[in-house]
């Protein structure tokens, strides 16, 4: 795949066929529209392309609280990679784009720069200044005759469309389940492992550690049953995500416990799958209760996981 991170970085090209969206969660619906676009690609014998934005254009439109990612960029476009797209324009939403209307931006970026011929467009896309564009926008113009749009309908999983406000809702919310369903894979956190307090190895229980990035969407805190991958291999674990009241420390992290496991992890990078929330995060009353309930813990994940 082609990775173009401005449109100054786009060349001389050959004739596409594109998804246009945001792509922020990567979630069922882009799926399907991405799936759309790349047959149709094959068969009209046209490159396969995404267009996205390298940053969420809230983020630039609103002065209120930051839209949080879903996804690393770099995971972003090696999930947009496996579905065999040819290009992907992976663009900075800047003040320039901000202000260009809809009309210029599919004449100056989507006809004359990324060489569309066909279009792909969830149910909900809207473009250009002020969001005067959308999907109707797109179908129309495609009447004049230049390139041709195709509007697809939303996916839908058990009665709920599939959006990335509701991805983040479900994962600030804890509700990993439902975000796996939506996603069509784990919602998963990819970090170095730091060195914590080492409380976790004293009471039988070693953990390895990652650190919340404020950046990105974090699940609620809580106990959940997660895999952790390593090295290309996944270990069964459990996985505690908040700001351990019982030691009385407040910053926001992620410990997980994996089981069988005694390699020393400090420094390597590990991916922490989210499976299932088992419990709220609280404060006991002594680490020997804290230690009793991480016992608990462990044998209700063991037991998931052996099932």
């Amino acid at each position: 795949m082609n990775l173009y991170n401005s449109l100054e970085e786009i060349g001389d090209i050959e004739g596409t066929a594109i998804a246009l969206g945001n792509f922020d969660g990567v979630h069922l619906g882009h799926q399907e529209l991405i799936r759309q676009t790349v047959k149709a690609a094959t068969g009209s014998r046209l490159k396969s392309a995404v267009f996205t934005f390298s940053n969420h254009p809230k983020n630039v439109l609103m002065n209120g609280e930051a839209v949080k990612n879903i996804l690393y960029p770099s995971e972003k476009a090696e999930m947009i990679e496996s579905f065999g797209v040819d290009y992907m324009f992976n663009v900075p939403f800047d003040d320039g784009m901000r202000r260009m209307e809809a009309a210029e931006f599919i004449e100056k970026v989507l006809l004359a720069k990324l060489k569309m011929q066909e279009a792909y467009c969830g149910f909900n896309f809207k473009f250009g200044h002020r969001s005067s564009g959308n999907a109707e926008t797109l179908a129309a113009e495609s009447a004049k005759g230049r390139f041709r749009a195709h509007v697809l309908e939303p996916v839908v999983v058990d009665g709920e469309v599939v959006c990335s406000s509701r991805v983040r809702e479900c994962i600030e919310q804890g509700d990993v389940a439902r975000c796996r369903k939506l996603m069509g894979r784990c919602y998963s956190v990819v970090g170095e492992v730091v060195v914590g307090n080492r409380l976790g190895k004293t009471i039988g229980f070693p953990t390895s550690n990652l650190v919340v990035d404020d950046a990105m969407v974090s699940p609620a805190n809580g106990v959940y049953i997660t895999y952790c991958m390593h090295n290309g291999k996944r270990y069964p674990s459990v996985t505690n995500v908040g700001n351990r009241p019982t030691v009385g420390e407040s910053r926001k992290n992620m410990e997980t416990h994996i089981f069988d496991f005694n390699k020393d992890l400090y420094g390597k990078a590990i991916r922490v799958e989210f499976l299932e929330r088992m419990r709220d995060e609280r404060k006991f009353e002594s680490m020997d209760a804290l230690a009793g309930q991480i016992k608990k813990d462990c044998v209700m994940a063991k037991d998931y996981h052996e099932s």
